[in-house]
């Protein structure tokens, strides 16, 4: 689809195409529709996220599953997240991996109240985990803001999906 005709699209068909992308979070993309035209889809994506209060921002945040967390154990998680996480491995983990990821996650959790976000299709189970690690020493404005910025990865490989 070009920019012309994606910028021509009604608002209901907009949403449509490009809803899914924001893990449970329809309203980035009706926002964002409103923001048209666009010079880039995915910049205009963004836009509606960071311009977005904190507040939606952290619930755009908590919208994300936990990397090998319960969706996954109980196979809830959206199609795209489940092969996202699969291509790094997450659905194959020894049990002290696992152990390690709950580890993680439960402190990570703990100290941030949501929880960790990266691109898991731009690294591997090693670099995760490294990275929940070394962002555990973070503040909570630098972990919003890298959580952003990793959801913007996320949805710049979806959006290549699609196109």
């Amino acid at each position: 689809m070009t920019l012309e005709e994606v910028n021509a699209l009604d608002e209901a068909g907009f949403v449509l195409r490009y809803g899914a992308l924001f893990e449970h979070s329809p309203w980035v993309t009706e926002r964002a529709a409103g923001l048209r035209p666009f010079a880039d889809v995915h910049a205009g994506l963004m836009r509606a996220v960071h311009e977005a209060s904190e507040a939606e921002q952290i619930a755009l945040i908590r919208a994300h599953p936990e990397l090998a967390g319960k969706a996954a154990i109980d196979r809830t998680l959206t199609e795209a997240s489940a092969a996202e996480q699969a291509s790094a491995g997450l659905d194959r983990l020894t049990p002290d991996e696992f152990a390690r990821f709950q580890d993680l996650n439960d402190r990570y959790k703990d100290r941030f109240d949501f929880p960790f976000i990266i691109c898991v299709r731009l690294t591997d189970k090693a670099g995760i985990l490294a990275a929940m690690e070394a962002r555990l020493n973070n503040d909570r404005d630098q972990e919003v803001a890298t959580a952003i910025a990793q959801i913007g990865e996320i949805v710049r490989l979806r959006l290549e999906d699609i196109a």
